[in-house]
This record gives structure tokens, C-alpha cells and sequence, in this order.
């Protein structure tokens, strides 16, 4: 099979985009803040050869380089609508400025964290999902020959 596994479940991701709206606008995150953070994520499956163990992770380590650009996307403000709560209290321009040096109180690794929380938990809904559909061994047969390619 020529075919990615990650494309293979493209329809289960549109669905389930659609039903994780309300897990996103109960978040810190914007629509679009979501969006940012989901270009930045891969998706693996963890011991493919093994359905009964397999899962589904996400591979978060590039969420750190975006979320600079999260930040400038809050200081924006709502663009198409979204939902989500702001990021920043009433500090203002210098609150910026200290969390551009480091020197803020720590409002980036909490929202790295959360980032990948939500990403955690958008991964086992994805797999709760293709179980549901039958597709899981399929999948994972497709993924553990990549893995061997």
C-alpha cells in the first residue's frame, strides 16, 4: 500500500475536528490558536504491530516553536470568529515583553502544556473513533508496514 496511514484517516479527523469544537472553546485557545497548534503536531501509532496495544500519540515537540506565534495571534484578537478565552491579563504591553524574555510567570509552559493535553486527548478520541469504525487493525497493519519501509 502506497497510501500514508495519517491519510487514510482523513475522514475520521474531519469528524472528529468537528465534534472537538467544544473541548477547544472550553480551552484558553482560540479557533485559530487550535488550528496553529494542530499544523505543528504529527501523529505516530505506538507498537503498530500490536493492535491490542497500539495508540495513537501525538508528537509534540515542534508546539514550543509555535508558540510565539500563538501569542501574537491572541494579541490580535478574534479573527473568524473563535472561541476560547484571552491569554492575557491586564499586564499588558510589558506582560509581553517578559514573556518574550523569559521572564514572564510561566504563562507559555502552561499553555504548552495544555496545548499538548488537548492534543493527548484529541488522539485517544481518534482511536476511540477508527475502533468504532472497524478500521483500527487496518490501520495499524498500514502503519507498522511504514514503520518497516
Amino acid at each position: 500500500m502506497d497510501e500514508d496511514w495519517t491519510s487514510s484517516i482523513a475522514a475520521e479527523r474531519m469528524q472528529l475536528d468537528n465534534e472537538f469544537t467544544d473541548r477547544v472553546t472550553a480551552s484558553s485557545f482560540s479557533n485559530q490558536q487550535w488550528s496553529l497548534v494542530m499544523t505543528a503536531l504529527e501523529f505516530e501509532i505506538e507498537h503498530p504491530e500490536d493492535p491490542d496495544e497500539a495508540q495513537i500519540v501525538p508528537d509534540t515537540s515542534n508546539l514550543p516553536t509555535i508558540m510565539p506565534e500563538l501569542d501574537r495571534v491572541a494579541q490580535q484578537g478574534p479573527m473568524g470568529g473563535g472561541g476560547g478565552k484571552s491569554t492575557s491579563s491586564s499586564g499588558g504591553i510589558l506582560n509581553g515583553v517578559k514573556e518574550a524574555l523569559g521572564l514572564g510567570g510561566g504563562g507559555s509552559d502552561k499553555r504548552l502544556d495544555e496545548a499538548e493535553t488537548l492534543a493527548t486527548e484529541y488522539c485517544e478520541r481518534l482511536q476511540e473513533k477508527i475502533e468504532a469504525s472497524g478500521r483500527w487493525n487496518a490501520i495499524c497493519e498500514l502503519a507498522s508496514s511504514q514503520n518497516t519501509a
